[in-house]
Parts: C-alpha cells; structure tokens; sequence
C-alpha cells in the first residue's frame, strides 16, 4: 500500500482554469450527466486521459493512487493517508470523483470504475488498436501535412473572426464574417441577441470578451455540446471526438475514415471554429490546431504575437487620465474595437489610439447591455504597467462618473397601468384598493387624494368590481 500524506494543494496551476478552486467548466457539465452516458464515455482511452488531465491535483492523486490496485481499499486505509488540514479538500475530491463516476461512493471499499481503470491504464500503458487517439494518416508527398505556423495563423483568422463580428456588433465594420452555425450558436449563448433584426453584442458577450482564449473556447463549446441533443447528435461522440483533438498532434494529418457518423458532421462546425483544417470539405484528412491540440492543457491556445493581443499587450495597454482621455498602446484591431464600445476614439496612431470616455460613449454601451462595472473591470484588466503604480489603480472621479452615467439610465422606470381617481367616499376607494392589493396589481397608491395605480394586468378585474359594486349599491 503507498505511503502518502495527501495535504491540500497550494498554488499549483494546471488546465482547470487556472485555479485550485474552481473546477474546469467541462467537469461541471459531466457531473450533471448520466452515470450511462460517462460509463459509455469512459470506453475510449483518450476522453479518460483528457478529464483526469482537467481535474484538481489532489483528485489526479486520489484516481493514480487508485489506478494500479487491483483490490479494492477500506475508506479507512485512505482517510489516514490525509492530514487534519486536508481533510476537506479530500471530502471535496472524493465527492467531485464520486459525481464524475470515477470513485463510486461506498462505506466499505473504494475502487476505481472499472471501465475509467481500464481505458486510464491502457491511456498510460499505449496498448490497444482502438485509434482513440486518433490515425495518422501515411505521408503523401503530393499533399504534406501544413506547416505549423499555417496552421496557426489560420486558428487565428477564425477566432478573431468570431470575436471582430461580436464587437462590431454586425456592423459590417469588419470585411469577414462568420458562418451562419456560428452565428446561431453565438445568439443561442446569449452572447449576442438580435435587436431591430440586427446582432448586436449583450452584456454577457462584453464579459465574455474580458476572458482569456481558453475560457471563451470552452465557453462556446459547452453550449455547442447543450446543442448536440436537439440537432440529434450522440453527446458521447461529440464530447469523445473533442478530447480525441485534445490528445493530438500539432502538425500531423488525421485520417476521417474512423470516425462515426456524428463526428464526421461536426468537421463543418470545427472548421468554422478553427479548431480543425482540411484542404477541402469533402477531404479525408484533417489536421488540428493549436485551438484543439491544447483543450485540456495549460498551453495558450492561440500563438503569441501582437495581433493576437498577447505578448506585450498581456501585461496591459490602456493609460487613463483623471480627465477621462484615454490612451491605449495599441494596434490590435480586436481590443481597439472592443474600446470602441464604450470610448470616443479621436486619434490614431501607428501604435497608439487616443480617447476620451464620454457620457454619450457610456450610455451607447449601456444601451447595448453593457454595465458599469464591466467598463470598469476591463480598465483595470488592461491597465498599463505605469498605471500599476496608482493607488487606486484607476482615478476614483473616472469610476464614480461611470456608475453615476449608469445610475441616470436607471433612476426612472416605466410602466404602463390605470389611475383609478374620484371616489365617492373613503370607504369605497379603500374597498377597491383592498381588491386590488389582494390582486397584487397596485403600483403606486395615495390615501390623502383617494386615488391609486393599477397594472393593465389588472385593470378588467378592478373595474368589474367596480361595476359589480356600482349595480348592487343601484339596486
């Protein structure tokens, strides 16, 4: 039996999102799955290999400790591997394996699922014929496989494709534009929502643009995967096929020969993505990108360089003055579209666009759902290093103006109703006002004027009371 101190881990960063805290968005979306649909996922060595990869550390720990005991352990035996400050992130991982189906929960014995053990140990161990991995296809001299920085620059074009339309807000501000399932699946995330016909970004798009590529890759893809059922796609071979890509190799040609039918539909989507390449759509190779080839790990997804807003714009571009002129040491379309949203843009220059932010630019973002606090949190996300050195980081006068331009959108609101005015007396307009409470339509009320407002909802019930009360007084 291995002797080991299982200890809460401190500050490791791995491919769930960065932190030890919270779990990768793909484990979300399994723990909420079938016991079936995981077990038939667990077939394939490569989707087992790919969510051990996007757990916790100490949940890798717990399934390796596991993987190569043939017998099942008392929970006792593993309980005393766990030192007294690590007791709850191990109830926690315990629970997490558990809800994933990697660790059935039991009083007396812990053991793997045998069907995540086999297709883990045959992960590790290479063995097997299955092409879960995916097959390499032979060299073929007249069609070589791409280079890796064509590959990259065409996972590039395709994600920032999707992401100048958003903030564009089809405009046309941009000459590309994405494909109509792109398109779809952005308004079904919510991410835009279609005003007077048009696409136009929504609050929860403008917060998507705040996340890293990773984030917003996976993002789009778990609502891809909400979508598999309706469009009668198995949900296993989709999700299968994705950690397949995962495991692949930068590069490399694979063949489309071994694929279901499910997976053979989804090329279309993955092209438009650019998580894959293929020469032509009717090809029987395909080749991944560094989009694909980096969905369960720690590796940026995109390549770094200046038009992909990484590298030395990673660390922050954007000077803000207690003036609200703004300067951005920028020449990425992308972010300078993405200020555009909120900021007057007034000059440009080969490295650098010069701004103010107005009261009008702010409400045109709030108009657009956009909130104060997200303007604020991008400003400081994006921060220039010499604005580091502030405390506070930005100039308060700049922050208390913009949540004071949101509170002007939000100081009055309107509603549509009744006054209902001009009692006889006292004990009529509280008799009616009591119905109306009791209804629970009454927006607004003055007992000193005798007069109160109605919802339209309620307004045929008030008034045939009224009438009802009328004819029987009459009678």
């Amino acid at each position: 039996m291995p002797s080991i101190t299982i200890k809460a881990a401190e500050g490791s960063q791995d491919a769930s999102e960065g932190t030890d805290d919270v779990s990768h968005s793909l484990i979300a979306f399994l723990q909420s799955q079938s016991q079936n649909m995981l077990t038939r996922l667990y077939q394939k060595p490569s989707a087992c290999l790919s969510i051990f990869r996007l757990l916790k550390p100490l949940e890798r720990q717990l399934a390796m400790n596991l993987l190569w005991l043939d017998l099942p352990i008392p929970p006792s035996t593993m309980s005393a591997w766990v030192t007294r400050e690590g007791k709850r992130p191990y109830q926690a991982a315990l629970s997490t394996l558990a809800r994933l189906h990697i660790l059935p929960l039991s009083a007396t014995k812990h053991s793997l699922n045998p069907t995540f053990k086999s297709s883990m140990r045959q992960a590790i161990t290479g063995g097997g014929t299955s092409g879960s991995f995916g097959v390499l296809t032979e060299n073929d001299d007249k069609h070589p496989p791409p280079e890796v920085d064509s590959l990259d620059g065409y996972a590039l074009e395709r994600w920032e494709t999707i992401l100048y339309f958003m903030v564009s807000s089809g405009t046309g501000q941009f000459a590309s534009k994405p494909s109509a399932g792109v398109l779809y699946l952005l308004e079904r995330s919510g991410l835009m929502a279609r005003i007077h016909g048009a696409l136009q970004i929504t609050s929860a798009g403008f917060q998507f643009l705040l996340h890293p590529p990773h984030v917003q890759l996976w993002e789009l893809l778990l609502q891809y995967l909400q979508m598999a059922e309706e469009r009668q796609m198995d949900l296993v071979e989709v999700i299968s096929f994705l950690l397949m890509l995962s495991t692949t190799e930068l590069g490399k040609d694979y063949s489309t020969e071994n694929l279901s039918l499910t997976q053979k539909a989804m090329l279309e989507d993955l092209r438009d993505y650019g998580l894959i390449k293929q020469r032509t759509a009717s090809s029987r190779r395909f080749s991944p990108t560094r989009l694909a080839t980096t969905l369960t790990s720690s590796s940026p997804p995109l390549p770094t360089s200046a038009g992909s807003g990484e590298g030395s714009h990673a660390q922050g571009f954007i000077v803000l003055e207690t003036n609200y002129r703004l300067y951005a040491y920028t020449d990425n379309p992308l972010q300078i579209a993405v200020l555009n949203l909120f900021v007057t843009l007034k000059s440009r220059f080969p490295n650098l666009v010069i701004g103010s932010i107005t009261r009008d630019s702010v409400k045109k973002a709030l108009a657009n759902g956009i909130t104060a606090d997200q303007i604020i949190s991008y400003l400081v996300t994006h921060a220039h290093p010499q604005m580091r050195k502030n405390q506070p980081l930005l100039p308060v006068t700049v922050q208390d103006q913009i949540r004071l331009w949101e509170l002007e959108k939000n100081r009055m609101k309107s509603q549509e109703g009744y006054l209902y005015t001009a009692f006889a007396s006292q004990a009529d307009y509280e008799y009616v006002l009591n119905y109306a409470k009791q209804l629970d339509v009454v927006l607004w009320e003055n007992a000193s004027r005798r007069c109160f407002f109605g919802s339209v909802e309620g307004h045929a019930n008030i008034r045939g009371f009224i009438e009802r009360r009328q004819t029987a007084g009459n009678a």
